[in-house]
Parts: C-alpha cells; structure tokens; sequence
C-alpha cells in the first residue's frame, strides 16, 4: 500500500465520520486568565460542517480513482 491509498482512505473515513455525525464539533484547551489571584481556564470550540465532510469523501474518491502518469 503507498502512501496515496492511505490518505485516500483516511480521508474517505473522515469524510463519511463528518456526515454520519451531521459534522463534527470539539473543544481544545485555551488560554489561562489570572484575575484576582484566580486561574481561571477556557476552552475553544470548533466545529467542522458536514460540508467539508463531503469534500473529504469526494476528495479521497477522486485522489483512489487517479491514475499516476507515465513518464
């Protein structure tokens, strides 16, 4: 298997993940604020639209259907 296959399937696997999940949404840690002696911790939320999803699965698609070129 090569290199290309697999990002192909790992792209169709997110891409159906996105889609199955109507997209996805996940937080990562953000910055620290110090007020009054308090450490108070944040989050950012991100979401990814099943729009990208569909670009994912098409994308690995086409990019498992390509033939490379001759030379």
């Amino acid at each position: 298997m090569n290199i290309k296959t697999i990002i192909s399937v790992v792209l169709i696997a997110l891409g159906i993940v996105v889609l199955a999940y109507s997209g996805l949404s996940f937080t990562t840690p953000g910055q620290t604020i110090n007020f009054l002696g308090m450490h108070l911790a944040t989050t950012n939320s991100h979401f990814i639209p099943p729009v990208a999803g569909a670009l994912m699965l098409v994308g690995g698609i086409a990019l498992l259907l390509v033939k490379p070129k001759s030379v």
